[in-house]
């Protein structure tokens, strides 16, 4: 579906952005971008870049400022509704009480989880619920951040997720160290034969010969998922003397080496191993991984260690290989079905640590605040997000910018976006950047709701295509950007002054004591600072111009905050910029549409 704007020289397209005060509670009740200022003194977020562009403005002494008090508007909102449907831990539930309302219903039926997430901001659940493209569908938008309480996220609809802007976050971290060491336990006991000689003893026996076990010195250990918990594993493995090599396509060679750990292939770690430990995630290309063809592949007496999914291995095959003595031993923490049958041994850990960390996560969402454990969503360190903060303001305004300058033709598809800067290629990330450009562009018009969540899938749904350029510029690398420009090819423009020599509309803008102005328009220069409403003239350049429509416009009682004027060549042609606070009305605007020197104009909203 081609984008189309039908931007007027007497009338802005996006009228619904008149006065950006009055949506600031929807706004905090409705987005995943409530909070982002990037004064000194105000807490910096990812994804919340939409409310700073409406609330921020100038101030006389030229500092950033904005609308409202944070403490007003707090307590006049709702606190927000946070679903706990699976149990938590006491401390993760009391954080989350501090910050929102919170109904703890377990055991939920698919239908009882739907008509609550209709009423939910936030869901809290384990890998027992299923939260189904259908949970979105029913939540209708308002769900804003579902947590996982734990390491995978095979029970969420990631895609759904995205589609509907709703974030997912999960509690990795402080799982790793516990399940690492959960693993080297069921290893050791393993090897040691400790639950049967622990069982046995208790039972009166005294059968210490039968129950030695072997040795965990000199022996292979394959780790199957070398991501946190497996790096962890590793770590612990080498300090028992064990050879540790490990199968995971997507881990970097040099992390692996810096372990002392081999990265193999599949089959020659499942082939060469003395000890199998599983820490991958359930995908479709995971499932049942582990079966009758792979079991045959590995030495006799292997002994498996699976604390990751259930679903990797196919139980059935296990009992097989087990009966065969292919597989001496198998400790298992998880099964494909839990809780297993009554006749299988599950051992159950409440661990505090993973309630308070997904309860921190959440309650950071749902403040606008992008959690390092974000799943379908770009990770923006923190430093990262407090340098690229006047330039996120910057590009969601020349996205806005941009469209209201294209009209009719085939609508807006193509979009190339050039950011120059005197840094190399790796060290900017403009994923963040590139997310709010489309949300500029694509919200003043559609109807969609653009946040960094789902701003690639919207633009693709909108047959957007985004290109990226990044050139580099002499200029201090100590600034992430020296600036950004954003071209539209294949349309029209409603002010042929927007048009590059090349035949795209064509803006570019800067950060300049960190506020963002515009700096070029088509193939004119500009410096004028992007607040409020702008208007563009294109005119002969000749003297009294800015007189004659600042009087104009002072007739009106319309303030003027800035003018600049850009040409390419004295007394031919010129651009006028003029940021006015209030919007004229149309009578104005064909006032100084009827000046005789100028020969096009378009009003603008920021």
């Amino acid at each position: 579906m081609a984008l189309s704007s039908s931007c007027s020289t007497l009338k802005a397209v996006n009228s619904r952005w008149t006065s950006p005060v009055p949506k600031l509670a929807a706004l905090r009740r409705h987005s995943l971008l409530p909070e982002l200022r990037y004064t000194p003194n105000v807490k910096l977020t990812a994804t919340n870049a939409l409310r700073t562009v409406e609330q921020t403005t100038l101030t006389e002494d030229n500092k950033l400022s904005t609308y409202g008090s944070d403490q007003e508007d707090q307590e006049s909102l709702p606190k927000p509704r946070i679903l706990v449907a699976e149990k938590l831990g006491e401390a993760g539930v009391n954080l989350l009480k501090d910050f929102g309302d919170v109904d703890c219903s377990y055991e939920l039926s698919p239908e009882d989880l739907k008509k609550k997430v209709a009423e939910s901001d936030a869901l809290i659940v384990r890998s027992g619920t299923k939260v189904t493209r259908e949970v979105f569908e029913a939540a209708k938008g308002r769900l804003k951040v579902v947590g996982r309480a734990g390491v995978g996220i095979d029970n969420v609809d990631l895609q759904a997720a995205t589609e509907y802007g709703c974030l997912v976050v999960n509690a990795p971290t402080a799982n790793t160290v516990a399940a690492a060491e959960h693993g080297i336990a069921l290893l050791a006991s393993m090897a040691r034969n400790v639950a049967q000689a622990d069982a046995s003893i208790k039972a009166g026996k005294w059968e210490r010969s039968k129950y030695v076990g072997v040795s965990l010195v000199g022996k292979t250990l394959a780790i199957m998922g070398f991501g946190k918990v497996g790096t962890e594993v590793a770590r612990r493995a080498k300090g028992l003397g064990m050879n540790v090599i490990s199968h995971d396509p997507y881990a970097p060679a040099d992390r692996a080496r810096a372990l002392g750990v081999e990265l193999v292939s599949f089959d020659q770690a499942i082939s060469t191993a003395d000890f199998i430990s599983l820490h991958m995630p359930l995908t479709p290309a995971t499932k049942k991984v582990f079966n009758d063809e792979t079991f045959s592949k590995m030495k006799k007496g292997v002994r498996l260690i699976n604390v990751a999914r259930g679903g990797v291995i196919d139980e059935d095959a296990l009992v097989r290989a087990l009966d065969s003595g292919v597989v001496a031993q198998a400790a298992l923490d998880v099964f494909c079905e839990e809780p297993p049958s009554k006749e299988s041994r599950l051992i159950q850990h409440e661990n505090e640590g993973v309630a308070i960390e997904i309860a921190e996560a959440v309650a950071g969402a749902l403040k606008g605040e992008l959690s390092a454990t974000a799943v379908n969503a770009p990770m923006v360190a923190p430093e990262v997000l407090t340098e690229l903060a006047p330039y996120i303001v910057l590009a969601e305004k020349l996205g806005r910018l941009a469209v209201q300058l294209a009209s009719g033709g085939k609508g807006v598809q193509s979009i190339k976006v050039v950011y120059r800067s005197a840094r190399d290629r790796d060290d900017l990330d403009t994923r963040l950047l590139r997310a709010m450009i489309t949300k500029g562009i694509i919200e003043p018009i559609s109807d969609s709701y653009v946040n960094l969540v789902n701003a690639d899938f919207i633009a693709k749904q909108k047959g957007l295509r985004i290109s990226e350029e990044r050139t580099v510029v002499e200029s201090s690398p100590e600034y992430p950007v020296d600036s950004i420009q954003v071209q539209i090819s294949n349309v029209e423009s409603s002010f042929a002054g927007a048009v590059s020599d090349a035949g795209a509309i064509s803006i570019e803008g800067k950060v300049k004591y960190g506020v963002p102005h515009l700096t070029c328009v088509g193939s004119f220069g500009v410096d004028v600072s992007l607040e409020g409403n702008l208007i563009l003239c294109r005119q002969v350049d000749q003297p009294g111009m800015i007189g004659q429509v600042g009087n104009i416009l002072g007739e009106q009682n319309v303030n003027v905050s800035f003018m600049s004027v850009g040409r390419t060549v004295v007394r031919k042609q010129a651009i006028m910029a003029i940021g006015v606070d209030e919007e004229p009305d149309k009578k104005t605007l064909e006032k100084i549409g009827g000046v005789s020197a100028i020969e096009e104009f378009v009003f603008l909203k920021l």
